[in-house]
């Protein structure tokens, strides 16, 4: 970028204007818009378009106090629409990693109210409090890590920050999620800019309504993006043309070890004591206090520091730590003479045009120096070559400061190949202490079996669960909807009426039986010679309840047919968004070496139990200190591509998903309920005796392990093909999960359930919107389909879908408002 371009676009050229020419994107709206907003293009499947806010610190380097002053307006906003004495009981949540500063900002504007965002970033040491998904963005899971437990759990006002408020999905999910566990009465959304279609305008309020909670919210400025036919096509093809052209303003091209020209040397800030970072752990107003007291003396030394004449600095932030440079660069900015700007780096992927209408200018590509948690990556940093910077501060937490920072092409050497003068401030990663564990009993109960509780014979698994044979739990499936979609109740606290199948129905199952018993026995095989060779010579298998009992029963079967062993299996309740039963672990732990725990399931949907097993796990290695068990699900079938343990990656019916307990041994859902589940209890489930007629659980079972004999030489080309290959997890399916969630305009991904086996879950455990089959599907949904006419589902055949089926949960669901006549129909 040169001086002359510079002052192009200080001369009032817009910098959305190269986007808006050449895909038709139109900002309409306040006035003030276009001064806070530019455009640029994404490098994503997803969105064409990028806001690129001019005020936030993010991509545009600007003045620290204008990004600080922003914030801060917004929060004193807030204060006075609370009234300073609720506002004084007020939370601020900010979201990773583009808001982590101005919500942090909006916090100082409020006043005392203590501060967190999410995290991408897992903590060793530090147990969740919550998570939640980001619909559209490229890397969606959220995790909050509060050093406190009770930061979330007051009765004041929540207040949850974002940069641009777009669709509402983000805020939705985060909500529904918070108040499902921490019920309140009043959230007010913050963002810079709410950018709301008419559409998208009015879901606020109605899901206040749905909650009972009362919803505000604040803004900067309001207006919306429209976009024209195909501009998700065109701006694809732009990108790609741009890039394969060269025509893109990638500062790295062609520099690389070798290629730095300025000098790099350290600052010591001498952070002060017992301060975080950020608000990833809580930032207090005892932590604000101790913070404003020692920003002089470290803006103090990075002035000593800089080059003599600097005339323009940038201090640059990194990623989700925000809040911490754009302070350190606002002192800087009343210590020096200079001109300051701040701005970070980041995960976003963006095209780099230099053109004075155009939003990014250059683009510096480096790779991740922190060591994620979702595996290596690029990572970059945004008009900074060539905008004449005589120094730029590069601000670290010490996590971060690893040997690929200092690579000849990580960010250090980009940096130092553009600027001449490049300082390192590293702040120490704050590491909560750990609390102090409560004693626990030493006796945990000894796993139920059967025939006492389940169907199942005594020897092929033991539940580590109480049994809740004599407690009334169920309720109508519509009361049950309708209670977990208004956030009044929790899906695991109740069960649905236990569905009884028809004649017609039941002879469908034992169809499907004889159609894929090879099949299924192939995979049980093929998974089950996988965990021998990769993760144990004798595992101890356990099965997340149930969906995954007679699975792990079917491994144990061929292990002990195959070769011999007499494998352990037991099974433990999952709950998402509670995590598994901290006390199983406890009574596996005690009794088993956790390296030899291979948890088993039956499928794999979007990855939702994967991800809450990996998180429980973490949970419970900082609770207990308790290290070993191994978060990799194996499964017999992974349609989602969201593990590396599985025997087939193939959407087919598993049997044992057309039917409840009558092929799952008689046992239900687990149960965990406050009022029946103490702190160290097992979770609960029921044992139904009276269904002993229509039980087909030791039918199935035996179907399939009769093939075993059949397909021994299969399995064993199975089993080497995929120890074989590269079976690294894509998420797929998640992909395929957020597409269908904005097409279909859901906006809680929890209600889209990808899979021949969740679709079956939907139908008979939920309220059904609809349907979605790939179309062509064959016999894999006779049973789908027939479910559907009882209930009066319509089922739409869809193109390029990557599961078999997909089925869609009532989004806005109150009784009587589903199936295809808007009624709900009995089962």
């Amino acid at each position: 970028m040169t001086e002359r371009a510079r002052a192009e676009g200080r001369a009032g050229v817009w910098s959305g204007s190269w986007v808006a020419e050449r895909l038709g994107v139109e900002l309409a709206g306040d006035d003030s818009l276009t001064g806070l907003l530019g455009l640029a293009l994404r490098r994503n499947p997803k969105r064409a378009h990028l806001l690129v806010s001019n005020v936030l610190g993010k991509h545009v380097p600007q003045s620290p106090s204008v990004v600080h002053g922003h914030g801060v307006a917004l929060g004193r906003r807030v204060r006075d629409l609370l009234g300073a004495e609720t506002a004084g009981h007020a939370v601020v949540l900010g979201y990773a990693e583009t808001a982590t500063g101005l919500g942090h900002s909006v916090a100082d504007g409020l006043g005392a109210a203590p501060y967190l965002h999410s995290t991408r970033r897992p903590v060793a040491g530090v147990s969740r409090a919550g998570g939640f998904e980001e619909s559209h963005s490229h890397a969606t899971s959220h995790l909050l890590l509060p050093e406190d437990p009770a930061l979330l759990a007051g009765d004041g006002p929540l207040v949850l920050v974002d940069d641009e408020f777009s669709t509402g999905n983000t805020v939705l999910n985060t909500v529904r999620a918070l108040h499902e566990r921490y019920p309140r009465k009043r959230y007010v959304v913050v963002a810079l800019v709410d950018m709301r279609s008419p559409a998208d305008a009015g879901r606020l309020e109605d899901f206040a309504r749905e909650i009972g909670a009362r919803v505000d919210l604040v803004t900067a400025a309001s207006g919306t993006v429209r976009l024209p036919p195909g501009v998700l096509e065109k701006g694809q093809e732009l990108v790609a043309r741009y890039e394969a052209g060269s025509l893109g303003a990638d500062a790295d091209a062609g520099s690389g070890a070798g290629g730095a020209v300025g000098r790099v040397s350290r600052v010591d800030l001498h952070w002060p004591d017992g301060v975080p970072d950020g608000g990833r752990h809580g930032f207090t107003a005892a932590h604000r206090e101790r913070l404003e007291n020692a920003l002089p003396g470290m803006a103090a030394r990075i002035a000593g520091a800089l080059p003599a004449g600097a005339r323009r600095v940038l201090v640059l932030g990194f990623e989700e730590l925000m809040y911490t440079p754009l302070r350190l660069a606002d002192a800087l900015e009343r210590t020096t003479e200079a001109d300051v700007r701040y701005s970070t780096t980041t995960r976003s992927p963006v095209l780099a045009v230099d053109d004075p209408g155009y939003a990014i200018r250059t683009r510096l590509v480096f790779p991740a120096h922190d060591d994620p948690a979702d595996g290596p990556g690029e990572r970059y940093a945004y008009n900074v070559a060539g905008a004449g910077f005589d120094a730029v501060v590069a601000v670290v937490d010490s996590a971060a400061d690893t040997p690929a920072l200092h690579a000849p092409d990580g960010l250090l050497g980009r940096l130092a190949a553009h600027v001449p003068h490049v300082l390192l401030a590293v702040v120490p990663s704050y590491v909560p202490h750990a609390p102090h564990a409560p004693e626990r009993p030493s006796m945990l109960p000894e796993p139920l079996r059967g025939p006492d509780f389940s169907s199942y014979a005594s020897d092929e698994v033991g539940w580590l669960l109480q049994d809740f044979s004599d407690v009334t739990l169920e309720a109508p499936t519509e009361e049950r909807e309708e209670a977990i979609q208004s956030g009044g109740a929790h899906y695991a606290e109740s069960l649905p009426v236990e569905y009884q199948p028809s004649e017609q129905y039941q002879e469908l199952f034992h169809a499907a039986l004889d159609a894929s018993a090879a099949r299924l026995t192939r995979a049980v095989g093929a998974v089950t010679e996988i965990v021998l060779a990769e993760r144990s010579p004798r595992p101890v298998l356990v099965s997340l309840a149930r969906a995954g009992t007679p699975v792990g029963i079917l491994m144990r079967r061929w292990a002990q047919y195959r070769h011999g062993l007499d494998l352990p299996h037991y099974a433990v309740s999952i709950v998402r968004g509670r995590g598994i039963d901290a006390n199983a672990l406890r009574w596996l732990a005690a009794h088993h070496d956790p390296a030899d725990v291979v948890f088993v399931d039956g499928w794999t949907g979007k990855g939702a139990i994967t991800r809450e097993l990996a998180a429980a796990l973490r949970d419970f290695e900082v609770s207990d200190g308790v290290t070993g068990f191994n978060p990799e699900i194996a499964v017999l079938a992974d349609p989602g591509s969201c593990v590396r343990t599985f025997g087939t990656r193939d959407d087919f019916l598993i049997p044992s998903a057309c039917l409840n307990s009558t092929v799952s041994g008689l046992i239900s859902r687990t149960v965990l309920r406050a009022d029946l589940v103490g702190p160290d209890d097992f979770h609960g489930a029921k044992f139904y005796r009276e269904l002993a007629g229509s039980d087909l659980s030791p039918a199935f079972l035996d179907a399939v392990s009769a093939h075993y004999p059949d397909v021994t030489d299969a399995v064993h080309a199975q089993a080497k093909e995929l120890l074989a290959a590269d079976r690294t997890p894509t998420w797929e399916g998640w992909a395929a999960v957020e597409r269908i969630s904005e097409e279909y305009g859901i906006d809680d991904v929890n209600l889209v359930k990808p899979g021949v086996g969740e679709t079956t879950r939907v139908m008979l455990r939920r309220v059904p919107w609809k349907v979605l089959a790939r179309a062509g599907a064959g016999a894999d949904l006779d049973h789908v389909r027939l479910l559907a006419e009882q209930r009066g589902v319509p089922v739409e055949e869809v193109d390029d879908l990557p599961y078999t089926c997909v089925g869609l949960i009532h989004p806005k669901y109150t009784r009587g408002a589903t199936g295809a006549d808007g009624k709900a129909v009995a089962l």
